[in-house]
């Protein structure tokens, strides 16, 4: 038999653990201002996080998937991403969203149960979050469809988990973006579990990027906890999908630090030490040991960067806190024409449990 075809998949990496580059930096990361501007983002992100994790803890603020050890990932693409571009969310890319300017009180009104969170004031084309899996890479592939049928500089783009990438839809979503050449990027954010499952329990393959190889596009995987790779390399897919190259698959490779939403306790199912492995490789020690090695940080300033970001954090959930509730009536507005009778009822027995005094 003869070889027809030969696949590889590379894979980029620049800073190191240790926060010492080990490829050339690109331009934005021989900035200082900008590089400060991508920690200061990361940071923030991890406090709101942790205050939104609090919240409901509190019975503050309804289920919450955390993105804590995402940081890199999120902030990274936010970064590279154009304002007219177009992202298509999973649930749990703050860092993402903040960047592209949703703001903290936009996401606590969401997960406090309140579907106008998802009406921002800023990204207005922006997709509000997917809970169904993978359904949200064929609404980044129809709008980058529309793009190019209306020849608009734009992309768009979308995020996907380890095991998002089992659906259906996903494999839809590539064969359609490749066939047609679309301006649109699929990012997978492998943080190793899909819930309670391991990637080595999901697929076979190597690695998640080469699911690319399938549908024709080219197949990436990069440092997910490496926020200038992960930004080097979605920028330069950017570009070239801009240009009329077509889509990529990227695979960033990271660790979900904390369990998969309040709802779940990830000690159940993975091992201590994976964790505690995990945590020394996170990504905010490596871009602040850069920065501590570059003579532009220090103790101090990173102390007043936490109080700051608190503060905004709290100023964030004074917002929320002081937003009207939603009555359950809101659950059948905008669904028919005229109400259908079983919904009648519904809206009945909503009434009667929604009028029990309970927390926001």
């Amino acid at each position: 038999m003869k070889t027809v075809a030969e696949f590889k998949i590379q894979y980029k990496q620049i800073l190191a653990p240790g926060g010492e580059a080990v490829a050339p930096l690109p331009r934005f990361a021989q900035d200082a201002a900008e590089v400060l501007r991508m920690y200061r983002a990361m940071t923030l992100v991890r406090v709101f996080d942790a205050k939104a994790v609090n919240l409901q803890r509190t019975g503050q603020l309804g289920t919450y998937p955390s993105c804590l050890g995402h940081e890199a990932a999120h902030v990274g693409i936010g970064a590279a991403m154009r304002p007219e571009d177009v992202l298509a969310p999973v649930y749990r890319e703050f860092g993402t969203q903040l960047w592209r300017g949703v703001t903290m009180a936009e996401i606590l009104t969401y997960w406090g149960g309140d579907e106008s969170g998802s009406d921002f004031a800023v990204p207005r084309q922006d997709f509000a979050w997917c809970v169904p899996i993978a359904t949200q890479t064929l609404h980044a592939a129809g709008a980058a469809m529309a793009f190019k049928v209306l020849r608009e500089p734009r992309c768009a783009l979308a995020y996907i988990g380890d095991g998002g990438t089992s659906e259906g839809a996903f494999y839809e979503a590539l064969n359609l973006a490749g066939s047609r050449a679309l301006p649109v990027i699929f990012v997978i954010v492998n943080n190793g579990w899909a819930i309670s499952v391991p990637v080595a329990a999901q697929t076979a393959t190597q690695t998640l990027a080469q699911k690319a190889v399938a549908a024709g596009i080219p197949g990436v995987q990069v440092d997910g906890n490496d926020v200038f790779a992960v930004r080097e390399v979605v920028g330069e897919a950017l570009e070239a999908a801009r240009r009329g190259a077509g889509p990529t698959l990227i695979e960033a490779l990271t660790y979900r630090l904390s369990d998969h939403t309040t709802a779940d306790d990830a000690s159940r199912y993975r091992p201590a030490q994976e964790v505690k492995d995990a945590w020394a490789l996170e990504p905010l020690i490596r871009i602040r040991k850069f920065l501590l090695n570059a003579g532009i940080w220090d103790a101090a300033l990173e102390q007043t960067l936490l109080e700051e970001c608190a503060l905004q954090v709290d100023a964030a959930v004074t917002e929320y806190l002081a937003k009207a509730r939603p009555t359950t009536d809101a659950m059948f507005e905008h669904l028919f024409a005229a109400l259908p009778a079983h919904l009648h009822e519904q809206r009945r027995v909503a009434r009667k449990y929604g009028s029990k005094p309970s927390g926001h």
